[in-house]
């Protein structure tokens, strides 16, 4: 074997100088940015360690997780119904959840946050009764309608809106043979809805869904509109404030953000590696088992 066809058979990697420079501008950066962390006294890290643990962060995280598990099992609730709402031959129906979708996505969650925190000044009172007759029982709204319970329903009904579209393509992406095939055989709608199309549109719905979960985690700091004052962003603004030192307490915030979210992200690995089993494997099997030699008899015209 000639050294020519030994460098064919064994080709060497060009050297691209572009990817070396961009590569050491960006670890210049990244290195400076540290330099800055560690050595920037006003960051305060010793503040940072002491607060860390502190029993108002601690109840904050807590509210925090109760309001983005609450409003995530609204929202997927309010989307799976608004999404067959939406693919419904009902024409009523569809305008509703078109409506539905239509308003919360089209005003922002800070905007409703305020009006879900006024809504006790409009109707003072829940009553049910006989239309035009007597009264059964009443109740003062501000008794019921009480700030936790606010910002849940209103992150429940703006993240369901968002969601209804994540799961209506998940739905439109299933194949119909499958569901044709079970119709065939007298299975009912809401079986085959259970048994044939959601597990296959899980692999399309999870990805966005989880995306979803996480930012409600964050859309969670915005609850002080209604006001709700327990969750974990406003009490290390309260913290901050009442210590002079807002940078700090931030960075608790950000700490505990960042740990949480990365959890979820894991979980989130984890959930669509169960239902995209089978799909990635057979695609490259498909791809990659062949034998050159005979890839050809695999043709189709």
């Amino acid at each position: 074997m000639d050294m020519e066809e030994l460098h064919r058979n064994n080709p060497q990697p060009v050297f691209k100088p572009g990817r070396l420079i961009g590569a050491l501008v960006v670890a210049l950066i990244a290195l400076a940015v540290i330099n800055s962390l560690v050595t920037n006294p006003n960051y305060r890290w010793d503040v940072v360690g002491q607060y860390l643990f502190h029993p108002s962060v601690m109840r904050g995280i807590v509210y925090t997780l109760l309001l983005t598990v609450g409003s995530m099992v609204i929202g997927i609730i309010l989307a799976t119904t608004m999404a067959i709402m939406r693919q419904s031959e009902n024409p009523v129906t569809r305008s509703v959840a078109w409506f539905y979708i239509w308003f919360f996505r089209g005003t922002p969650i800070y905007t409703q946050l305020i009006f879900w925190g006024l809504l006790p000044t409009l109707y003072q009172t829940i009553s049910l009764g006989v239309p035009f007759g007597p009264e059964l029982f009443s109740y003062s709204t501000d008794k019921v309608l009480t700030p936790g319970l606010c910002a849940l329903a209103g992150l429940g009904l703006n993240e369901g809106a968002y969601l209804a579209e994540i799961i209506r393509s998940g739905l439109n992406s299933v194949d119909q043979g499958p569901t044709e095939a079970a119709t065939a055989l007298g299975m009912k709608p809401a079986k085959i809805m259970r048994r044939i199309i959601l597990p296959q549109a899980m692999r399309v719905i999870i990805p966005p869904t989880g995306n979803e979960t996480i930012s409600m985690l964050k859309t969670t700091s915005l609850v002080a509109a209604v006001p709700f004052t327990l969750e974990l962003q406003f009490a290390v603004q309260e913290l901050g404030n009442r210590t002079f030192m807002p940078i700090p307490l931030l960075l608790v915030a950000v700490f505990w953000y960042l740990l949480i979210t990365s959890v979820l992200m894991v979980g989130q690995y984890y959930i669509e590696r169960y239902f995209g089993r089978g799909f990635d494997q057979r695609d490259s099997s498909s791809s990659t088992s062949k034998d050159p030699k005979t890839a050809f008899l695999d043709v189709t015209p």
